[in-house]
């Protein structure tokens, strides 16, 4: 079957690039729109972060801002790569998934702030630090409200629920990605949803642990 003129012109700029900051006057809003959009997916899921940004950047022709370009060097993909497909697994045994969330307690939230810091690589010191601070800040309460939120969910015999809420965080993840990259001032928005979430949910969590730990009173007598 031959395409046509405008079928032909429709699939050509399908395979444009889906973003590409040369040329194009970005403003520091953006940049800290970007800056936490990635402090947040970073607590949620890192590594399909960083491949997914590399990816974009080394066969979509995406043009990432700052210092962002190491992403799409082919050693960072493949580690990252293979990091994604570990976690993938991992996120779903309850057994293995608190785990797993223990010590990426000191791997998520610094990357969170070093990947937003570097949003700001061309534009001052000052401003990677603020970002850095912002996109750290994220993280950890992302990474905290998904860590304690599965360890009571881990709780339950079955199986399903974790298996459940861990595909409900990889659709989390890629919804929240594509609205940031192409709808940020509606992820915005949304993010901000999500933060006062997260507190709420943080909050609870944290009286529901003080409750279990806090000392029964010794009988009488």
């Amino acid at each position: 079957m031959e395409l046509a003129g405008p079928d032909i012109a429709a699939i050509a700029q399908g395979l444009m690039p889906l973003l590409d900051w040369r040329g194009l006057p970005v403003d520091l809003a953006s940049l800290a729109a970007l800056a936490a959009g990635l402090g947040w997916a970073s607590g949620l899921r890192l590594y399909a972060l960083v491949f997914v940004l590399g990816a974009l950047a080394r066969f979509a022709g995406v043009q990432l801002p700052g210092g962002l370009g190491v992403l799409a060097h082919p050693l960072v993909l493949g580690i990252s790569g293979v990091l994604v497909v570990v976690e993938f697994f991992a996120d779903k045994l309850p057994w293995l998934d608190s785990l797993w969330d223990a010590v990426h307690t000191f791997i998520r939230i610094p990357a969170g702030a070093a990947l937003a810091a570097a949003v700001m690589g061309e534009q001052g010191g000052a401003l990677q630090i603020a970002m850095g601070l912002v996109g750290g800040t994220l993280a950890a309460g992302t990474h905290f409200a998904k860590a304690g939120a599965r360890v009571a969910i881990n709780t339950s015999p079955e199986p399903a629920s974790n298996v459940v809420t861990s595909f409900g965080e990889d659709v989390l993840f890629a919804g929240g990605m594509w609205m940031l990259l192409h709808q940020p001032l509606i992820f915005l928005g949304a993010l901000a949803v999500f933060v006062v979430l997260a507190v709420l949910l943080i909050v609870v969590l944290w009286r529901f642990v003080r409750r279990i730990f806090r000392r029964r009173p010794a009988p009488v007598g």
